[in-house]
């Protein structure tokens, strides 16, 4: 086994302890030993002699409360440069409103009862790399003037973060918290990274602000995990995330990514103006995504395996549902899709000359038919997110690409498997219709081709009633143009002329007798 001796030569960088080897605590001159072996007497010398804000160096040393509490008066609450790396509190750490006008370091630092540092302003950075926290540890109100460093430390209370400020970036990467987490209010003005740690108990981040990225990948939420309401400037990552609880996002302005997350209990996330990655994600309970305000676009679905995901109003025109693993299991209201082209197109094939019906397709469809983009701020180069989130996304999936490349048949299932789950009658309706052609289109049989092209051209699969009105005026029109037409060609008949197949009996005309002859 290793001696602490031998840990004293190879991990410590100062003058140990004089009184044992196994001391790690940092030797006072002229005394040779630390100010735990110190006696009262010598302990009050050198306390006498410390002044408000001077530095100090207390790396290895155990420190009772007493002991601590003596100290902190004597400097009036402000310390200079502070080392405890490695210290050990074996009583209550009380840093409430503490003022460390340089940088602190607390790196393997020990804490057997409450570590309090409420109130406490670090002018500098501050580092509790790898402390043990063995009851509750608070930093409510702290303000950290530098960069922040927790990582891998172990908090086996609760955690108490709330209205901290925290002006540079901040690292809690392996951190481990046994207890209740609160970051409620908590403001972080760089980054935040909280990847690979682990909350065991519920966690919340209501009101707190991040100003440029929260990245939480490879994260281990054992309780309920609240992420907001919060406001994140960049992004918003959880890749790779295992939430065992229930998980709830709510954030707006950011691209929120969720890559290969597994969340086994309800998930919700409630977006504003905002962009939101399920790629190769596992939702086992109910989902939903809704949006709040402004726009909340789907960048990819690709392998996504959710019993029960309900949209509520997201834009899918330049996403793909291809990729879904249960498309039966999505729920879709109010959403955007992309749309056919609108007016006449010209082409060199046949027919030359296309029109679409109005209707709403599938990123799929859209793709397959090589049609241009129905968003209009993707055709012209802008997005609601940073430049470098569109070229992200676009890489990932080559520019609206799916997780497979579509043909009619596929197209067609996809339709008929979504279109129960479809909550606007009219998209339903286009839906279907949709099914439709993929399956006149792939029809392997000339003959049913020919019968579901008439049935295209003549009502539109049923759907299309000004369609069918339409043949049917014409129709109308066509027939009642040729009766006109057969009435104008029949012949006219002349009463008054002469008809040879009646024959004109002639006779003699009769004269009356002349009354006066017959008297004679």
């Amino acid at each position: 086994m290793t001696s602490r001796l031998k840990l004293a030569l190879l991990d410590v960088a100062w003058r140990t302890c004089g009184v044992s080897p196994e001391c790690l605590g940092a030797a006072w001159e002229p005394y040779g030993r630390c100010l735990a072996h110190l006696p009262a007497v010598e302990v009050e010398r050198v306390l006498r002699g410390l002044v408000p804000g001077q530095g100090i160096d207390l790396r290895g040393t155990t420190l009772e409360e007493d002991l601590l509490t003596h100290m902190l008066e004597r400097v009036e609450r402000r310390l200079g440069r502070a080392r405890f790396d490695h210290a050990v509190f074996t009583g209550p750490a009380r840093f409430r409103e503490v003022v460390f006008t340089s940088d602190a370091t607390f790196d393997h630092a020990r804490f057997d009862h409450l570590a309090s540092f409420f109130g406490t302003s670090f002018t500098g950075n501050v580092s509790f790399g790898e402390a043990r926290f063995h009851r509750e540890l608070s930093l409510h109100g702290a303000q950290v003037h530098g960069h922040g460093r927790f990582d891998r430390i172990r908090v086996g209370g609760d955690a108490l973060f709330g209205e901290a400020r925290f002006n540079e970036d901040t690292s809690f990467r392996g951190a481990d918290f046994h207890g209740f987490s609160a970051f409620d209010g908590t403001a972080f003005a760089g980054d935040v990274g909280f990847r690979g740690a682990r909350f065991r108990q519920a966690v919340s981040f209501r009101a707190s602000v991040v100003g440029r990225s929260a990245v939480f990948d490879g994260l281990r939420f054992h309780g309920p995990a609240y992420l907001g309401p919060m406001l994140v400037g960049r992004r918003l990552s959880l890749s790779d995330v295992r939430a065992y609880g229930s998980l709830h996002l709510d954030t707006g302005g950011c691209r929120v990514n969720l890559r290969s997350a597994v969340v086994t209990g309800p998930f919700t996330a409630r977006l504003s103006a905002a962009e939101i990655d399920l790629g190769h994600a596992t939702l086992k309970g109910p989902s939903a995504v809704t949006r709040r305000s402004g726009r909340v676009r789907v960048t990819s679905l690709d392998d996504l395996d959710a019993d029960a995901l309900t949209l509520n109003g997201a834009d899918l025109r330049t996403c793909g549902l291809g990729g879904l693993r249960r498309p039966e299991g999505l729920r879709l209201s109010d959403c955007l899709f992309a749309t056919t082209p609108a007016g006449v197109s010209w082409r060199l094939g046949w027919p030359p000359v296309r029109w679409w019906t109005r209707r709403v397709v599938l990123a799929d469809e859209h793709l397959w038919r090589g049609w241009p983009p129905s968003d209009p701020e993707r055709s012209t180069g802008a997005a609601a997110a940073p430049p470098s989130a569109t070229g992200e996304a676009d890489e990932r999936h080559g520019g609206r690409r799916s997780a497979r490349s579509p043909d009619a048949g596929w197209l067609g299932a996809l339709y008929e498997r979504l279109r129960p789950g479809v909550g606007d009658a009219k998209t339903s309706a286009d839906f279907a219709f949709g099914a439709m052609e993929m399956r006149r289109l792939s029809s392997p049989r000339a003959r049913a081709k020919v019968l579901l092209s008439l049935y295209w051209l003549a009502c539109g699969y049923g759907l299309r009633v000004g369609r069918a009105l339409g043949w049917l005026t014409l129709v109308a029109a066509l027939a009642a143009g040729t009766l006109s037409w057969a009435a104008g060609m029949r012949p006219t008949r002349h009463w008054g002329g002469h008809d040879p197949r009646i024959a004109v009996v002639r006779s003699k005309p009769v004269v009356s007798p002349d009354p006066r002859a017959l008297h004679k």
